[in-house]
């Protein structure tokens, strides 16, 4: 099975937006990190390194929680942007006098070696992937057998007054389609996990303003959809598009602020042994090799 690419995320504007996207850890993105943290009460095995993939978009904050969950294990930071990478350095790098430098509570950073990790954490990041099925592929990889998979993403009822005030207004999309957790189960399973466990909750979030919603917009993404307006717009439109927040999404039940959904999904599954069966055409890797022979040379 191929790659599985989004049919109304724009990979063009999907590779912009990852390479210009502000470097900050937005306040839902921490909210959500924060959330996912206490979930990792229930998991029995504390890894003895982990992968903090995207740390800066995903949540700073939220590295220092994990962090003090397993102060003795090795963490390793990965940005794929490269903007984000000196940030991450600033705000993270263990300083030369900390013992944590010296007792396998470093930071690292960089991409991870191969089955390098018990536990990669990725918040917030899947569902402005335009190729979520290679970005989980990159995941099972840096995992080591038995380590496990935690991450967060928006789902498909985010922003649905959004989306109700644009058709109202005959306007294009007002983003890409978000998947469904039972879609990322299924991928989960093509990638090589097991046992995936996925969970949803909403948040509402009020704004005062027009303005003020739409710049909290601007900092969380942007619209990828292949039919989104096809160039700027100028101040006349913007004024109408203050206007019909203001008049579409004011609640009564929020005091008369703005209101917007946002579906939060988090996903959690394990990298199993691999079940490899050889045959004289067979190939098979290095790693699984080495993993079959630890097993007793048991095949699945």
């Amino acid at each position: 099975m191929s790659s599985e690419h989004p049919p109304t995320v724009d990979p063009v504007a999907a590779a912009r937006w990852h390479a210009a996207a502000p470097v900050l850890s937005p306040w839902l993105h921490e909210e959500v990190a924060r959330r996912m943290e206490d979930r990792l009460q229930w998991l029995r095995q504390a890894p003895d390194a982990w992968c903090h993939w995207d740390a800066v978009r995903g949540g700073l904050q939220a590295h220092a929680l994990v962090s003090a969950r397993y102060p003795g294990a090795r963490s390793q930071v990965f940005e794929t942007a490269a903007r984000c990478e000196s940030l991450a350095r600033q705000s993270l790098a263990t300083p030369w006098w900390k013992p944590a430098r010296w007792t396998g509570g470093s930071v690292q950073f960089g991409p991870p070696a191969d089955a390098s990790a018990q536990m990669l954490w990725a918040n917030m990041a899947l569902h402005m992937a335009a190729d979520p099925q290679a970005l989980i592929g990159q995941w099972h990889r840096a995992l080591a057998v038995d380590g496990y998979l935690m991450f967060s993403c928006l789902g498909p009822d985010t922003l649905q007054e959004l989306h109700a005030v644009y058709a109202a207004l005959g306007w294009p999309p007002a983003g890409h389609a978000f998947t469904d957790m039972h879609d990322w189960g299924d991928m989960l399973l093509h990638a090589g996990f097991a046992e995936p466990v996925m969970d949803m909750e909403r948040i509402t979030l009020t704004f005062a303003t027009p303005e003020r919603l739409v710049q909290e917009l601007r900092e969380l993404g942007c619209n990828l959809h292949p039919d989104r307006f096809p160039s700027l717009r100028g101040r006349r439109w913007r004024d109408m598009l203050y206007q019909a927040l203001g008049d579409h999404l004011a609640s009564s039940q929020h005091g008369g602020q703005l209101a917007l959904t946002f579906e939060i999904i988090y996903g959690h599954a394990f990298k199993p042994a691999p079940r490899v069966r050889v045959s004289s055409s067979s190939a098979v890797s290095l790693q699984d090799m080495r993993t079959m022979l630890r097993n007793g040379g048991k095949e699945g």
